[in-house]
């Protein structure tokens, strides 16, 4: 098993979309990339404490390789915008790939450098900090939530289509 850490703008939409990705065992979301020791979402919020919002996967390379991980990553989220993903501005919703290993860091500065315009950061990983509970699986727990609804669920269809193999 191997494990990726990934931020492209809110973490619920991550976690929805890698839910459904065969090979990926769990996902957790929370947070990273930043000096506040155990942050919570509100200070992570408030743009002080240098995290990012991210999903930490734990995946069998036997069964989804990591270039599709990344593949997928850069299909739901647009990584040419800086500290932005919609309506969700800020340094916590940057565009960041945290590596573990020389062989994911290869694979996602060749992966981004193939992506006109791309300001996604490639950083070695440090911390990870997982989120509240009530973060964890937020689309599946919270369907009638109005940002589920016209946010999170269409960026599912959309990775549901465009990956249709996934599923």
């Amino acid at each position: 098993m191997e494990i990726a850490t990934l931020g492209g703008g809110c973490f619920w939409c991550l976690d929805a979309v890698y839910r459904e990705l065969p090979g990926v065992s769990e996902v957790v979301s929370g947070y990273s990339g930043g000096k506040t020791i155990d942050p919570t979402y509100e200070e992570v919020c408030g743009g002080r404490t240098g995290h990012a919002e991210v999903v930490q996967l734990t995946f069998d390379p036997s069964v989804v390789s990591y270039e599709k991980i990344l593949e997928v990553f850069f299909s739901i989220h647009d990584p040419t915008t800086l500290n932005r993903q919609g309506n969700d501005i800020g340094t916590q919703y940057r565009s960041v790939i945290f590596t573990h290993a020389e062989n994911q860091k290869r694979t996602a500065e060749e992966m981004k450098h193939k992506i006109s315009g791309c300001v996604t950061e490639v950083m070695p990983f440090e911390k990870f900090y997982p989120a509240e509970d009530y973060h964890q699986d937020y689309f599946r727990n919270n369907p009638s939530r109005p940002y589920c609804q016209f946010v999170v669920g269409p960026k599912v269809e959309g990775f549901r289509r465009r990956f249709p193999e996934a599923r």
